[in-house]
């Protein structure tokens, strides 16, 4: 792209503490590159529909210490058909805008693929989502910042199972994926985790009671990943309360909790840095990539490689928090 054009920047889906900051290394990198940039508001449904401003420095100034997303964000079925993509073709030219940088999860880099394809478009994506699910990047903006909210909730909720003698299940995001779930439980001291990786049947079920509470607790803390196919936290709570009547059990579903907040040292760094490796990609004439971070270097991995949903999680990990839970 020439300097004459724009660099655009959304984000899309769901919100991810971090954003902000991506918003502001993008922003600024660009202008000391010699680019202007424009802010795409509420994601590809603001870019079908022309909600789009210059942003100078001073629009991103104090932007990097807060939750959410100044451009804030919104899911567009609008945009994946062609009709939508075509008016938000329309708005890339009104607007002059020679490359996009999209900040968001595996949705947000669906679209961004299939746009690119159609609109010849050098697109350059930033994996912003709490779950973590992105393959190619060791992290993504947000995961940390929702990690340490988990923990601090379950580090309350402790307080309340050891007081009463209670089973607490905690429900927390993640879909498909439970790196959340796992890496809080390891975090957390919790008793178990249940994640889409390592599905539990009735008899790991009983492993759990056996070992968690039966020989040497009085209360217990089990994680577990929001799913709609299993039932998530109220279908184990069920199956406790059926199966083994002498514990009292509850349940807690963090929510939206999880997605708030300002961001970590750890998300506003890794932030930064892959808001400024965005405009470098396109310095190199790079297109259709989404910026990494593997082994603490930055990455180009193509979208294809990057929306796989089969990013694994260390089973190490498993075997740790069994290890631990006894």
């Amino acid at each position: 792209m020439n300097k004459e054009q724009f660099i655009g920047v959304l984000t899309s889906g769901g919100d991810a503490s971090g954003m902000n900051a991506a918003i502001r290394a993008v922003t600024r990198s660009a202008i000391f590159n010699g680019f202007r940039v424009k802010g795409i508001y509420r994601g590809y449904e603001g870019l079908i529909n022309g909600e789009v401003r210059e942003l100078t420095t001073e629009d991103v100034s104090s932007i990097i210490q807060r939750g959410g997303t100044i451009l804030k964000t919104a899911r567009s079925p609008r945009f994946t058909t062609p009709e939508g993509r075509r008016q938000a073709w329309e708005t890339i030219r009104q607007e002059e805008i020679g490359a996009l940088v999209i900040i968001g999860g595996d949705g947000s880099l669906r679209g961004a693929r299939i746009f690119a394809e159609e609109y010849d478009l050098p697109c350059i994506g930033l994996p912003g989502t709490i779950d973590n699910d992105l393959c190619g990047t060791d992290v993504t903006i947000g995961y940390d910042t929702a990690l340490n909210t988990i923990v601090e909730c379950v580090d309350k909720i402790r307080d309340t199972a050891t007081s009463h003698d209670r089973i607490f299940f905690v429900e927390v995001m993640g879909r498909d994926a439970g790196f959340l779930a796992q890496y809080s439980a390891i975090a957390s001291g919790a008793e178990a985790a249940i994640i889409p990786e390592d599905r539990t049947d009735v008899d790991q079920l009983e492993h759990f009671i056996g070992r968690g509470i039966r020989k040497t607790k009085n209360s217990s803390i089990v994680i577990v990943s929001e799913s709609p196919k299993d039932g998530g936290a109220m279908h184990y709570a069920e199956r406790v309360c059926k199966e083994y009547p002498e514990y009292e059990v509850r349940v807690t579903i963090l929510g939206h909790l999880q997605r708030g907040g300002a961001p970590s040292a750890s998300d506003r760094i890794l932030s930064s840095r892959l808001g400024v490796a965005s405009v470098t990609a396109l310095l190199e004439g790079q297109r259709n990539v989404m910026i990494g971070i593997r082994n603490g270097e930055t990455v180009y991995v193509p979208f294809i490689e990057a929306i796989r949903r089969d990013k694994p999680l260390d089973k190490r990990l498993v075997e740790i928090l069994d290890e631990l839970s006894i």
